[in-house]
């Protein structure tokens, strides 16, 4: 694995403390990850359906299936569609599969699926495994796959049929159900109980000195707009996940993905014509992202890109603008910036899960398919989007250390520095560029054609 720039000066002999800072932070050992061997994609046909299959699936995926009931007559129509050997119909009966519950209809399922596939499911996982092939197989969708994945979805939570919709600019495929429902309370009632990932909107703050609850090593997300700073403390965005809220003058939405290791700040306050979006959790995921949504407008964004891809703001081509977000500890991040705010501790609600370190340990939960292996699928990278548009990752480890040893950390125009312990990423000017960290996997990704840096 190649670096995409060397940082240092060559042969050139450091002394003095940066010689000190060098023996006292050693640079991480990069590793390359792991891919999983999918297989070849089998053959699949194109074009339209024959009027078996449409009727097929209109008798078991159609307006009847929200009724819940499962007799012979769909049954029937459910071994029609497994014995068309289209492997495109294999995305519905696994988007089935995925909240099916009952003794009979999960193992017809399965059956099905196992048959269009041409192989056998993990028996451990077979829904993540189904899902993982078919994404790693890039299998194209049937003829009218949102309308019937919208039925299917809305047997859940029957608010996304409006934000389950036809868009350009929106792949279905990918997404899943996250386990919760969606977050549709008014704007800044967030203090209402919900049945959702609780969001908040203008949450409670207090000075650094007041948060004698927070120790030092605790993990914080740090954000600095215009000279105002504040910590916004993991515990509480594990429980949070999203925060719409106001610094330095700037209105802005802040989403952190579990899933991804992923927080970041997106600016709300200048979408030419139209009101403050208000980002929301949607309760779904787009390969082990999270998907979220404009409360006014039900557009879906892409988290990771700030993207509209549905709804009015997709119309419009609404990308939000983002800014920089430092992943440090609190104890680094209040030493740099003393009159940083922080959220108040109540807004963890008494939770407590670090995500990270039990139910993430041991990789994505979601399907992703197939993988990017020149690093981990949980190694740590700082992404940034250069000057002249193309991405590149920064193994986050070996950057902090390098900086910390007192090294340069440039390419292409994008330096990075350290700021409160963390990694931020500026142009040669010193303008923020945006950067914020995140598992490897998430970003490689959204971000396929990205370059890598390791030091």
């Amino acid at each position: 694995m190649g670096s995409a720039c060397s940082s240092t000066s060559g042969d050139a002999e450091v002394t003095g403390t940066t010689a000190q800072a060098a023996a006292a932070v050693e640079v991480p050992q990069v590793e390359r990850g792991e891919r999983i061997d999918f297989g070849a994609a089998p053959s699949f046909p194109t074009g339209p359906l024959s009027e078996d299959t449409t009727a097929a699936l209109e008798t078991f995926f159609g307006p009847t299936l929200a009724d819940g009931i499962f007799l012979a007559e769909e049954y029937e129509a459910l071994d029609t569609i497994r014995d068309t050997g289209d492997l495109r119909l294999a995305w519905l009966v696994a988007d089935l599969l995925q909240l099916a519950r009952g003794s009979e209809l999960q193992p017809r399922l399965l059956r099905a699926a196992d048959e269009l596939l041409g192989r056998t499911a993990d028996p451990l996982n077979p829904w993540g495994d189904i899902m993982d092939h078919l994404i790693a197989w890039d299998v194209p969708e049937p003829p009218e796959y949102v309308r019937y994945k919208s039925g299917i979805y809305t047997l859940v939570e029957p608010e996304w049929d409006e934000l389950i919709v036809e868009h350009e600019l929106m792949d279905w495929r990918f997404v899943s159900w996250g386990g919760v429902r969606i977050d549709d309370r008014a704007y800044d009632t967030t203090d209402e109980e919900c049945n959702c990932i609780p969001g908040a909107d203008n949450p409670e703050v207090t000075d650094a000195d007041s948060a004698d609850w927070l120790a030092d090593d605790a993990v914080i997300f740090g954000v600095e707009i215009n000279g105002e700073a504040r910590a916004y403390p993991r515990r509480i965005m594990e429980v949070r996940e999203m925060v719409n809220d106001t610094l330095g003058g700037r209105d802005f939405g802040m989403p952190y993905c579990t899933l991804c290791g992923s927080a970041q700040v997106f600016f709300t306050d200048q979408v030419d014509g139209f009101e403050r979006p208000i980002l929301r959790t949607s309760g779904l995921l787009n390969r082990s992202n999270k998907v979220m949504y404009d409360l006014r407008t039900f557009s879906v964004l892409d988290t990771f890109l700030g993207t509209a891809v549905t709804g009015p703001l997709a119309d419009a081509n609404v990308t939000l603008p983002q800014h920089s977000v430092v992943t440090t500890t609190w104890g680094e991040w209040k030493a740099a910036h003393p009159d940083t705010t922080v959220l108040a501790e109540e807004l963890a609600l008494g939770r407590d899960f670090d995500f990270r370190n039990n139910r993430d340990a041991d990789g994505p939960i979601f399907p992703i398919g197939d993988v990017d292996d020149r690093l981990p699928v949980q190694e740590d990278v700082i992404g940034v989007i250069r000057p002249g548009g193309e991405p590149i990752a920064f193994h986050a480890g070996v950057a902090n250390a390098m900086l910390r040893n007192g090294e340069s950390v440039e390419v292409d125009g994008v330096v990075l520095v350290l700021d409160g312990g963390g990694v931020k990423a500026v142009d040669a000017d010193g303008a923020d560029l945006g950067a914020h960290q995140s598992f490897w996997f998430a970003w490689s990704q959204f971000h396929p054609d990205t370059e890598v840096w390791t030091g």
